[in-house]
């Protein structure tokens, strides 16, 4: 392996896999990185449990955890190089984020659209823990959460109105992977995913910010995740620069390709030792 600047641990969001993910490791190994990832439980090529095999589920965010783990341990015994930096998306925002707190194995972190928060409002939010937590305390954790507004086959969304990207080449990219490997796919939530992702957001919120520099790409047309909660938590991390992006949506690094170039040199930067706070 040539010399590297260091190696990134992508952490995908629910639903990814490691192919989604393929014009990343290109990116950054044009500027110097090596990358590493892992489909997370229940996600991807890795094992899933239960009989309804589109359903996403896990019983406490803490078992991502054991993922991260394996995913150390993998790169601590290929000698990936180093520094080590996370970057992770949505649902692997907070999984980085609780991996921050217990492991001092990265030297910077990068974060995409964060899940740190989810936007409901204030009957919604009661609903969603009212019936999260008593599905799953009466045994129904693994059925899907109704109204998530994930379609059941990813391939049938159409571009019209979707919230993740605004460039439709990238948006049918996506879907072709999941044509030609349908065994990636996954579709709604289960109420165990819920009620599990409820309790590691209000944990993680309730913690300082770890001693690591951040920077975080935030999109001024998010929809999945709660922006408010973005904010609040790059406004009490010190040193940490928010990058908000104009006119794209969930998934900043899946818009066009003039804007992810602009993108992956702030990244590099980062992980470089530059500061971008400002």
């Amino acid at each position: 392996m040539p010399d590297r600047l260091g190696t990134v641990l992508l952490f995908q969001g629910r639903t990814e896999y490691i192919e989604k993910y393929s014009d990343a490791a290109l990116e950054l190994s044009q500027r110097g990185f090596a990358t590493a990832a892992v489909d997370w439980r229940g996600q991807g090529l890795s094992d899933r449990t239960g009989q309804h095999h589109m359903i996403g589920h896990v019983n406490d965010f803490s078992n991502f955890q054991s993922d991260v783990d394996a995913l150390i341990d993998h790169c601590t015994a290929r000698d990936l190089p180093r520094p080590w930096h996370v970057l992770g998306h949505s649902m692997g925002g907070s999984i980085a984020l609780r991996a921050l707190h217990r492991r001092s194995d990265f030297q910077t972190a990068v974060f995409s659209a964060p899940m740190w928060g989810l936007p409901l409002g204030t009957g919604r939010r009661m609903l969603a823990w009212m019936a999260s937590s008593l599905g799953t305390l009466i045994g129904m954790g693994r059925r899907e959460t109704p109204g998530s507004g994930k379609v059941a086959d990813p391939t049938a969304e159409p571009f019209e109105g979707n919230l993740l990207t605004t460039d439709a080449d990238m948006f049918d990219w996506m879907k072709r992977i999941i044509v030609a490997h349908p065994e990636l796919a996954l579709g709604t939530p289960s109420l165990g995913w819920l009620w599990a992702a409820l309790r590691e957001m209000l944990v993680l919120s309730r913690e300082a910010a770890p001693a690591v520099p951040c920077l975080t790409l935030l999109s001024s047309d998010e929809d999945i995740v709660d922006m408010d909660a973005i904010h609040v938590r790059m406004a009490s991390w010190p040193g940490a620069h928010l990058e908000m992006i104009d006119g794209a949506r969930h998934e900043p690094l899946m818009e066009g390709a003039a804007l992810r170039g602009r993108l992956y040199d702030l990244i590099a930067a980062h992980c470089a030792g530059e500061n971008l706070a400002r």
